[in-house]
């Protein structure tokens, strides 16, 4: 880091240094107004026109480096902070990264309750949650002995180091091949925007959040705009009932409307065919590139 690149009145900003999720984050916040320049070989990078450092650390990491302050704000997943144990605030959820954290067994042993592991021995990179989770089954007579690894904990099972694994499922493909199923999801978990409780930006904070809410939006919606008469109005107005509710404009024409609603993605087509079917015509359909509710 260069002498005077982090000035120390900025809110620092911790966010995946690489991977899926830092390519995410990375298009989230640009389609947010965050911009940046990351220069070769640094983790630290300013953002233009804003008082804010872009940290880049390990997804692992961010939650302890807020948690303990050294940065202000942090993009992470739930699983990350329940790992860490540190007290951080949850500012939202962000949508993305969605997966579950499971207990898995070989196929070929036909485990169907996740008690019958109870006393085994568990591989994961999960200890903290892990061991919470079997403490609560384990008994005087049985200890389930819960060794981590920091990767590649699917291969555990088959090199006989564990009876069972407990690891991220998302499309299962990995665990499958493997030759493991699951036997008890412990937790979901998705991508989320955390910030330190006594972090002195809390207005940065804030209009983080605002920001990714907006553009978050943008990403399900289109804008709907089309004229429909009078008579029609009511019924129309119901099938695009936008976020809170249409826009309605007078036109030169005092038995018509214009009407302006987003729309979600998923029902934009059966919308536009309702409209239709009801005589709504000049049906138009916008990008959304942000928004602010």
């Amino acid at each position: 880091q260069r002498e005077g690149f982090d000035p120390p009145e900025n809110c620092r900003l911790a966010i995946p240094k690489k991977g899926r999720l830092y390519e995410k984050v990375t298009e989230m916040l640009r389609g947010a107004g965050i911009e940046f320049r990351r220069e070769n070989r640094l983790d630290v990078a300013l953002c233009v026109g804003k008082p804010i450092t872009l940290v880049f650390l390990p997804a692992s990491d961010i939650a302890t480096y807020v948690g303990e302050g050294d940065v202000d704000i942090g993009i992470t997943g739930q699983d990350i902070v329940q790992e860490s144990g540190v007290k951080v605030t949850e500012v939202m959820e962000l949508g993305f990264g969605q997966c579950q954290l499971c207990v898995q067994a070989p196929v070929k042993n036909h485990v169907r309750r996740v008690e019958d592991l109870v006393g085994g021995r568990i591989v994961t990179s999960f200890p903290n949650i892990t061991k919470k989770f079997f403490q609560e089954m384990d008994t005087a007579e049985q200890t389930t002995s819960v060794n981590f690894v920091s990767g590649s904990v699917e291969a555990a099972c088959g090199l006989g180091l564990a009876d069972a694994v407990v690891d991220l499922v998302e499309t299962g493909t990995t665990m499958r091949a493997a030759g493991l199923e699951v036997v008890h999801e412990i937790l979901s978990t998705q991508a989320i925007l955390i910030s330190n409780p006594q972090t002195p930006h809390q207005d940065i904070v804030d209009m983080l959040k605002r920001r990714l809410d907006g553009y978050i939006t943008a990403t399900k919606f289109k804008l709907v705009m089309y004229n429909v008469s009078l008579d029609k109005l009511e019924r129309a107005c119901a099938i695009t009932p936008g976020k809170r509710s249409p826009t309605v404009t007078a036109l030169d024409d005092p038995q018509f409307k214009a009407v302006s609603a987003l729309v979600a993605k998923t029902e934009l087509s059966e919308t536009m065919d309702e409209l239709h079917d009801i005589g709504a015509t000049h049906i138009l359909v916008f990008d959304v590139h942000n928004s602010l509710m």
